[in-house]
Order: C-alpha cells, then sequence, then structure tokens
C-alpha cells in the first residue's frame, strides 16, 4: 500500500462510551488489519465517534475510506454515503444477526401500527428512524407519524414503560436479554420482534477504496481471528470475527 493513511471510522450511535476510551482499541484493531492484509501497520488508522453527528462529519473526509456501523447506521445512511459492506461481523455473546425487540407494558397488545397511537418509540437505535420503521417494526408498518426518539438511557426508559407513560422501548438482542433480570420485569411485555439483521458492518465509503485494495482489507478482516494479534484486537471490541456479508432483501442500495 501507498504511504497515504487511510482512515476507517467507528461509528456507534446511542451506545455507551467516549472516543477517548475507545481510541486505544480501534487502534489496535486498525494495525492488526493493515498487518493482516500485509500492510504498514501504521496506513491504516481508525478513529472513533460515539454519535451520529460526529460520524456522519468524519465521513464526509475524503480520507476516510471505511467506516464499521451498527446495521441500523447503514439502513438510515447507506444511500445518502454510497456504503459498500465489506464484511458481517461477529459480535461475542450474539453472533452475526440479531433480533431487536419492541417491548411495551404488560397488558399491552399491539397488533398492528395503530396500536401505537400515541405511543412514542424509545431505542439507541432511534436516530435512524428508517432502520426502525422498515427493518425492525417492518411487520407494523409504521407511519411516519409515529414518534421515534433516540436514548442511551434504556433502563429509565424501561422504567417509564412500567409506570405507565405511554412510551415503548425498541430493544437489541443484548438489551432484550437482561429483561429477565430487572426488578420490575413483570410489568413488561415483548410486543414485536424483528427479522434477523446484521449486527455491525465494516464497509467502503464512497468508492473511495480501489477494489483490489477493499479485497485485501476483505480477506484480512475474514482470517484476522487466526492470525498474530488479530484475537486480541477482537476481543477487545467485542468481536469474534468477520463473515461475508448477509444483508437482508430490502437492505438499502450504495
Amino acid at each position: 500500500m501507498s504511504a497515504a493513511v487511510a482512515t476507517l471510522v467507528f461509528c456507534a450511535p446511542g451506545y455507551p462510551g467516549g472516543a477517548g476510551d475507545a481510541q486505544p482499541f480501534v487502534d489496535q484493531f486498525a494495525k492488526a488489519t493493515a498487518a493482516a492484509a500485509g500492510w504498514n501497520p501504521d496506513s491504516l488508522a481508525a478513529v472513533y465517534d460515539p454519535t451520529e453527528e460526529g460520524g456522519l462529519a468524519k465521513l464526509r473526509d475524503r480520507e476516510s475510506l471505511l467506516t464499521f456501523v451498527p446495521y441500523a447506521f447503514h439502513v438510515q445512511h447507506g444511500s445518502e454515503l454510497h456504503l459498500s459492506p465489506l464484511a458481517q461481523a461477529d459480535v461475542a455473546g450474539v453472533g452475526t444477526q440479531e433480533r431487536w425487540t419492541l417491548v411495551g407494558k404488560a397488558g399491552t397488545a399491539v397488533t398492528d401500527a395503530s396500536s401505537l397511537e400515541g405511543y412514542t418509540i424509545l431505542s439507541t437505535a432511534g436516530y435512524a428512524p428508517e432502520f426502525v420503521r422498515h427493518a425492525a417494526l417492518a411487520a407494523l408498518d409504521l407511519s411516519t407519524n409515529v414518534k421515534i426518539e433516540s436514548t442511551g438511557q434504556i433502563l429509565s426508559a424501561l422504567r417509564r414503560v412500567a409506570s405507565g407513560e405511554p412510551v415503548v422501548v425498541l430493544l437489541d438482542q443484548t438489551q432484550a436479554a437482561a429483561l429477565p433480570s430487572l426488578p420490575f420485569a413483570a410489568q413488561l411485555k415483548s410486543l414485536v420482534q424483528s427479522p434477523p439483521v446484521p449486527v455491525a458492518l465494516i464497509e467502503v465509503v464512497d468508492s473511495r477504496m480501489p477494489p483490489s485494495r477493499a479485497k485485501a482489507v476483505q480477506a484480512a478482516l475474514l482470517k484476522l481471528n487466526s492470525v498474530k494479534d488479530g484475537a486480541d484486537a477482537l476481543s477487545a471490541l467485542r468481536l469474534k470475527g468477520f463473515t461475508l456479508p448477509q444483508l437482508p432483501a430490502n437492505a438499502p442500495k450504495p
């Protein structure tokens, strides 16, 4: 690879953790990936941004050739940014795919979009209404009039549900798995579950990386869990490895 440095932008809106906390781990990942691709370890840099706005700003930089994003971000911004999936993350404790679950107060019945009239959907994926409407809750055929809000305070949101406020919460698989441990779990009910969708993807941004280099990155990611320093770099980010992308048929096109 040439001396020019390519940047891999990690963007995870709605999830806890500051850029400073994550930076050493994404640096480690970038070096391991570059080495697995046979490149100079310093030829691939990584940055982390926990916000949608910050991530989008970084991805508009011409040096940002790659991005690592949740599937919700891909659905919301994939067409706009011309994101082309290279690899699908295999996340520890979750896998390569997950189901999202809509949770309401026990006794609540949701059969269609009209059942949610007057309610607000809260979720870490609330920044991506296209994902909520057309991927996670496509079965409900939600109208644009349904209110969707982003929150990183999932426990507080679930307490609001249990107290009877007109809110429901859309949970990822890890969050949903923790529901039974809550002291007020009996006051909550799973209402709707999504089909399986990818957890996260590494993608080329706007065709900025030549196909030959993109193929080298893809090959490096697929074998990263079996090369020197690769498994450690993956483990630090709660990853087991990567597989070839398997996106739903209704996923946005680059």
